[in-house]
């Protein structure tokens, strides 16, 4: 009987990449790829402000630590974050079990940072009751410790006729400096394009991957005709599921040597981000090396339309 491996944990394959970059050679890796964190980092301009971010960030949908040791390795990933040059920390009142949003309004506070975070969030409405929406708004801004939001986003399309006014009020106050909308999925692509172009809004935020391409078809395109921004959650992979448990065990293809990648998060991460409409990836993480994985995407070589096709055939053949 033929026997089947099990697949390799982020941490595993993130070894492997590395022993890579050092000049190991093991099938079809990467050969030389350059030291990332000496390269100038990749931003893109929000087209509503033309402020540039990096186009990397992170996601916090697990950041309802508890436990000291849970809360020292995402306090050290926050830390790296912005030592790296990131900015971008996207969380939710949802997150970490309701608990994420207060664990980054301390963890932040502790660090001393907040100045260097782009800190974007989201709130939602039951039905026609803008009030709940509103004190969901004031929530946030207690748990994240801060009087000002770079980003507000109406998390997955809940209630966004009554909190889009409400937002916009906001936003000329100055509590927030800009706001969007969201969504995971592709069932609310449909709604999310009627949105989008019956209203302007500075973010969208939508799925995509070198697995997950549907957004491609209409709602990336749209946003970039409408002239607004877009944060890529689900960077590998989407409803199907992540994409790196599938190819921990696979070399690196020698395509990832052309533009500087030395593991497969940094190749999704840069086929990502290459993408003309994609303003900024967030991927998740809790793990101090994964910054410095993930951050190392945000400099070097993005991938050309060519070098695009030839990642998705990569990823289609799996």
């Amino acid at each position: 009987m033929e026997q089947t491996q099990k697949p390799l944990s982020r941490r595993e394959a993130l070894k492997l990449s590395l022993l890579a970059a050092a000049g190991f050679v093991f099938g079809g890796v990467a050969r030389g790829a350059p030291a990332a964190r000496h390269l100038p980092l990749i931003t893109k301009p929000i087209p509503s402000s033309g402020e540039r971010i990096p186009v990397v960030g992170l996601g916090t949908n697990r950041y309802g630590a508890q436990t000291p040791e849970e809360l020292a390795s995402r306090r050290e990933v926050l830390r790296r974050l912005s030592r790296l040059g990131g900015s971008v920390v996207d969380t939710a009142p949802s997150y970490g079990g309701g608990r994420a949003e207060g664990v980054i309004g301390r963890l932040v506070a502790e660090i001393g940072n907040r100045d260097a975070l782009f800190i974007a969030t989201k709130v939602t409405a039951r039905g026609d009751d803008a009030e709940s929406g509103i004190c969901m708004l004031e929530e946030s801004f207690r748990r994240l410790r801060t009087d000002r939001i770079e980003l507000m986003q109406v998390h997955n399309l809940i209630g966004t006729a009554v909190l889009l006014p409400v937002l916009r009020e906001w936003k000329r106050a100055g509590r927030f400096r800009y706001i969007g909308i969201t969504t995971s999925t592709e069932a609310q692509y449909r709604e999310m394009e009627a949105i989008m172009r019956k209203e302007r809004l500075d973010f969208i935020q939508v799925d995509y991957s070198a697995i997950n391409r549907a957004a491609a078809r209409r709602i990336l395109p749209l946003a970039a005709e409408r002239g607004m921004a877009v944060l890529n959650n689900e960077p590998f992979g989407g409803r199907r599921g992540n994409v790196l448990p599938v190819v921990a065990r696979r070399p690196l293809p020698d395509l990832a040597g052309e533009i500087g990648c030395s593991s497969w998060a940094q190749l999704c991460l840069k086929y990502n981000v290459s993408h003309p409409a994609i303003t900024c990836a967030i991927p998740g993480t809790t793990r101090p090396e994964h910054i410095e994985d993930n951050l190392a995407a945000a400099r070097g070589t993005l991938p050309d339309d060519a070098m695009r096709k030839r990642i998705e055939r990569i990823f289609d053949a799996l």
